[in-house]
């Protein structure tokens, strides 16, 4: 291990369709078209090792523009080490094909996940071609027992269990612990209600998993914005409900950030009403190319 500390750098912070998202003709969008600057990308983490080898979490289809953000906020290895994938929905994985004879022309790449999520990577022919070319090479976790993306890289990584719609496969939060920190990482959910089963509050489900800084589901503020579609297709819990779970922040409590914002989330207006009344309250918004060290 050289001593190095980890970094976890945010690749992008909104949801599978990004910001701003196709076909979207209103004022959410149309204000940001052709604003590279204003722009962002779907969900997915960098992850720089001790050792100096480099690891994503998630294979958005926006990897090029990902990697270039990374890269400008200093030098990475490239290609990566590994690949982590928490589910099966778009944002999350329709990148993996770049990896492949098309694109990048890869061979053995290490893919993390679940074993759901292989046997659909298995069954999916665009997919299992890369499997059978060893373009890349599975690897599964078992949920709750950390594992090391590469030997020496300071960090691991812990798969927990997680309901949101599991019409593909299922679904997983992170925890990537370093040597000072640890981080959370849950861009989705369906609700509180099953995620946290115990009758207690966010922070003491935090405290107890020992984490300092979490990445949470913070897909629409409320369920006006989506009002012309039906919630039970696309569940997550609101902002406005995780705050009045939350309370304001006291001193003590882990760093909470929002991420996974939809395009008609306010939030990703940083002088919005809404924003104000969140970080007033203690808690943060994610940034894309924010750095986390561990």
């Amino acid at each position: 291990m050289t001593g190095q500390s980890v970094e976890v750098t945010l690749l992008g912070n909104t949801q599978d369709g990004g910001y701003p998202q196709v076909g979207c003709l209103k004022d959410c969008c149309m204000k940001v078209r052709g604003n590279v600057s204003l722009s962002r990308m779907p969900v997915s983490l960098g992850l720089k090792g001790a050792d100096g080898l480099t690891h994503m979490v998630e294979a958005s289809r926006m990897m090029s523009q990902q990697f270039d953000l990374w890269n400008s906020l200093g030098a990475v290895s490239w290609p990566p080490s590994s690949f982590t994938l928490t589910h099966a929905h778009l944002g999350h994985i329709d990148g993996l094909g770049l990896l492949g004879r098309e694109v990048m022309g890869l061979r053995g790449v290490r893919v993390h996940c679940s074993d759901s999520m292989s046997r659909l990577l298995r069954k999916t022919p665009s997919w299992n071609i890369m499997i059978e070319q060893g373009v890349i090479d599975l690897d599964i976790w078992i949920p709750g027992v950390p594992f090391e993306p590469s030997v020496g890289c300071g960090f691991t990584i812990t798969a927990i269990p997680i309901p949101h719609r599991s019409e593909l496969s299922d679904n997983h939060a992170l925890i990537i612990r370093g040597k000072s920190k640890s981080l959370l990482f849950m861009p989705d959910q369906d609700s509180w209600e099953e995620t946290i089963i115990e009758d207690i509050g966010i922070v003491e489900w935090l405290n107890r998993m020992d984490i300092d800084i979490a990445l949470i589901d913070g897909t629409f503020w409320d369920y006006d914005e989506i009002s012309s579609r039906d919630i039970t297709e696309i569940p997550h819990p609101p902002v406005t409900e995780t705050l009045d779970r939350l309370g304001a922040k006291k001193n003590g409590d882990p760093d909470i950030e929002f991420t996974h914002f939809n395009h008609t989330n306010p939030l990703l207006e940083m002088n919005s009403v809404q924003s104000k009344k969140l970080l007033s309250m203690g808690w943060g918004i994610s940034e894309q190319g924010g750095v986390y060290r561990l």
